[in-house]
């Protein structure tokens, strides 16, 4: 199909970014879709609905700003809206838009009924004071506040906002509807609403679709080299699991630069270097490394679990391991992805790998409306059930298909929507 004709209105052809990426994620799926049900593959191609709303505040100078908001509901046909927020200088509608998407898909892989949604502020969070954030959290909150509710659209953290950012948010609903809502938002404090495991939960995901991986394609987990690219929330949680069962994490890069040591390195110390100094360079046993050396890292694993376009056709070449997974969502272009199969490295998808996050959100979402709470054990359980499922589901369609695990996983989970839609008709 021409991607040409898929761009709405609002957003110019120069301009499609991540969009364009999903765009042409589906056409490559389209063909493998059941044939009943190709007919319906337009509906994916545009959102539902996109907001776009001034975000004014008054700076702690006395001065007024302003910054531009987004939330997108890109499919709601399984479910109420869900996605993260993000607070960043480089969000984009198209941007968003994207990720709205992939959470449609994502949420479908494993199967918990929820649409995709995507929400950002185009702001350098490091910029403001925390008085300041949560003035911007709270009025972000007031303007979008017409798509939000916990059976319409539901918020989790994203990059730059936490479980403080989802509290201002619950708050701000809740008073705006003269009622406490914890189920508005997920990624909440635990002492208002929110879960045990919630925290880690989608490095937790990225471990367990790895160690299905690595079972799949007969490498041990106990002694594996590991490199991981983002040392956030899902990074580091990631790479400490990857520890604890007896991986080496070989090489670390976040926004200050990369580190390795090839006998591992000291997660502890380095988390603790980084807290303080704020860089991951200088950590103790560590050797500072340039961005090339750290994707041509002698490893058996890559987790990638930064940003969007990571992985690219510049870099992909360089790429050692045997394994790539997805912590971030859309961190690998379509033309590394091609580069990539040709080499004959596996990569577990964002769509499947990083879906820990939204799964224990759909955890906390049902403890939030039952007024009923798990323990983390039971949380933990709960989740590497799903995770193993899907992904046994998502490798098993792609030995049978013939296919990558990134088209598998769109697959069931495109299927999944459009089957809905099907069953749901067109209205009026």
């Amino acid at each position: 199909m021409n991607n040409v004709s898929r761009i709405p209105s609002y957003l110019s052809p120069e301009h499609l970014g991540p969009w364009e990426t999903f765009l042409i994620q589906v056409d490559r799926v389209e063909p493998h879709l059941a044939p009943e049900l190709r007919p319906l593959t337009p509906i994916l191609t545009r959102p539902m609905r996109a907001l776009i709303v001034d975000v004014p505040i008054r700076l702690d100078s006395g001065e007024m700003a302003h910054f531009e908001g987004y939330r997108v509901q890109h499919n709601l046909a399984r479910g109420p809206g869900k996605g993260g927020i993000r607070f960043h200088p480089q969000v984009t509608l198209s941007e968003v838009m994207a990720l709205s998407a992939w959470m449609t898909v994502k949420n479908a892989v494993v199967n918990v009924p929820f649409g995709g949604a995507k929400g950002g502020v185009r702001v350098d969070p490091k910029q403001l004071s925390l008085a300041e954030l949560e003035r911007l959290t709270r009025r972000y909150t007031s303007e979008i506040h017409i798509l939000l509710g916990q059976d319409k659209d539901i918020p989790a953290p994203d990059i730059n906002t936490n479980e403080q950012t989802m509290a201002w948010i619950m708050d701000t609903y809740s008073m705006n509807e003269g009622r406490t809502t914890m189920g508005v938002v997920t990624g909440k404090p635990v002492s208002l609403g929110g879960s045990l495991g919630r925290k880690d939960a989608t490095g937790r995901g990225v471990f367990v679709t790895t160690v299905e991986a690595a079972r799949h394609l007969g490498l041990e987990i106990a002694g594996a080299r590991v490199a991981v690219q983002g040392f956030g929330n899902v990074g580091e949680a990631a790479a400490r699991l990857f520890a604890e069962a007896g991986a080496r994490v070989v090489a670390l890069q976040d926004g200050s630069g990369s580190i390795a040591n090839p006998a591992g390195l000291d997660l502890q110390a380095v988390k603790a270097w980084r807290q303080t100094q704020r860089s991951l360079l200088g950590a103790p046993g560590a050797e500072t490394i340039d961005a090339e050396r750290f994707w041509s890292t002698d490893a058996d694993i890559l987790v990638v679990a930064a940003m969007e376009n990571q992985i690219n056709a510049a870099n992909a070449g360089l790429i050692r391991a045997r394994l790539i997974v997805e912590g971030a969502n859309g961190p690998t272009t379509p033309e590394a992805d091609l580069i990539l199969q040709e080499r004959g490295i596996t990569v577990i998808p964002d769509v499947l790998a990083n879906a820990g996050g939204v799964t224990v959100s759909y955890f906390e979402w049902v403890q939030d409306i039952s007024a009923f709470f798990w323990t983390e054990d039971e949380i933990n359980a709960r989740l590497d059930r799903i995770m193993r499922e899907a992904f046994a589901a998502v490798w098993e369609a792609a030995r049978s298909k013939g296919i990558v695990l990134r088209t598998a996983a769109f697959v069931l989970g495109c299927e999944r929507v459009l089957l809905a839609h099907k069953l749901r008709g067109l209205y009026p």
